[in-house]
């Protein structure tokens, strides 16, 4: 039987949860555009951008490696602004059994707010929690969230 994780955090920021889901829904290979010393590309393998069921590929350099993970859309939520990515290959799945992004972008007064929510079945105990993929989403989302004011949402 595996070890079940889940780490989790809410990234305030300044542009509009609907601007920020669609990059991540529509347009996840220009973040390598935005985040260039972190995606190198993303690439789409099967079915269309933003579609459940599609099967994509992100190339990115994490923890000193350049890496990657191919994942499938699992789940779009237009009218909540989220999407599951559930990855299928890669260098994640050296470590997990099962690993799932899911992003949820809420909606504020002024900004929204980004929540990630990263859950895995680790291969093992001896595997740590999954905090530094945490940050390294964080750290995107913060980018995202600075290159989405200066273009004024165009990327």
């Amino acid at each position: 039987m595996g070890v079940y994780g889940k780490v989790e955090m809410a990234v305030p920021i300044r542009a509009s949860a609907s601007k920020f889901h669609e990059i991540f829904k529509n347009r996840p290979h220009h973040i390598s555009n935005v985040s260039t010393d972190k995606i190198q590309g993303v690439d789409l393998h099967e079915g269309e951008w933003g579609k459940v069921g599609s099967i994509i590929t992100w190339r990115y350099f994490h923890n000193g490696k350049a890496r990657a993970t191919k994942e499938i859309v699992e789940a779009v939520d237009e009218e909540n602004n989220s999407i599951t990515f559930k990855v299928i290959g890669g260098d994640l799945t050296e470590k997990y059994k099962n690993f799932k992004f899911n992003l949820h972008c809420i909606p504020q007064d002024k900004g929204s707010v980004i929540h990630w929510c990263l859950q895995y079945e680790k291969l093992h105990d001896a595997i740590p929690d999954s905090h530094d993929m945490l940050d390294f989403c964080v750290d995107i989302s913060k980018e995202l969230d600075a290159h989405l004011l200066e273009n004024n949402g165009e990327s």
